[in-house]
């Protein structure tokens, strides 16, 4: 017998579905070529545009090449490296506490496990789903500003912990999908369903969506 969660889970697919052919383009934002600059990218990402992280990385890539790089590093030094993105001594201290235990306990590797990356200091499920995603090809929902607010407007979730969101979107989204869930839902948000006014007479999901013309 069909349940009331059998038709959000088509509904969920039917949003997908339009939002992959609207954002064929989709994908990660942030410029990277090894899983350390995406970990250190996605870190300075928080409450920061990718626009503005992708402008610093260049330089601090090339300064600090490696985990032990950023761990011998003078922290007041680093601080000023990654200012630009804001709160750059949290940012600062999270990069070379977590730096220093890759170089402690995995060799200075980023590992490809979910549960042992976000034990890693300063790593919290988006960064680590960020990474499981991004870096190492895995399928992963990744709960960003973007798809927090997209999850709350298209009635996919009521949570505001992003992690319970997380969850409640695993269960509306097909696994194989968690990933493109994550980038065109993005790519949305940020086009379309933008946060101060939703462009609603733009959006291809706008029948599918409870909130059309609420303008929140």
């Amino acid at each position: 017998m069909p349940t009331s969660n059998d038709g959000e889970k088509k509904r969920t697919r039917k949003i997908l579905g339009r939002l992959r052919k609207e954002y064929p383009d989709a994908r990660c934002l942030l410029d990277f070529e090894t899983p350390l600059q995406l970990l250190v990218a996605t870190i300075l990402s928080a409450q920061c545009t990718d626009e503005r992280v992708n402008k610093l990385t260049p330089e601090l890539f090339r300064r600090y090449p490696d985990a032990e790089a950023f761990v011998q590093e003078e922290p007041r030094a680093l601080e000023k490296a990654v200012r630009p993105t804001g709160f750059y001594r949290n940012k600062a201290r999270n990069i070379q506490a977590c730096c220093r235990a890759l170089l402690d306990d995995h060799e200075g590797e980023v590992p490809s496990d979910m549960d042992v990356l976000v034990k890693l200091p300063g790593v919290g499920r988006k960064t680590a789903n960020c990474v499981m995603a991004y870096a190492w090809g895995q399928q992963a929902i990744i709960v960003d500003t973007h798809v927090k607010r997209l999850s709350h407007r298209l009635g996919l979730s009521g949570q505001d912990d992003p992690d319970k969101i997380e969850l409640d979107l695993r269960s509306l989204v097909p696994k194989t999908s968690w990933t493109s869930f994550s980038m065109v839902v993005g790519f949305h948000g940020r086009r379309v369903c933008t946060a101060r006014k939703p462009h609603c007479d733009a959006c291809v999901v706008a029948d599918l969506c409870p909130s059309r013309g609420l303008g929140s």
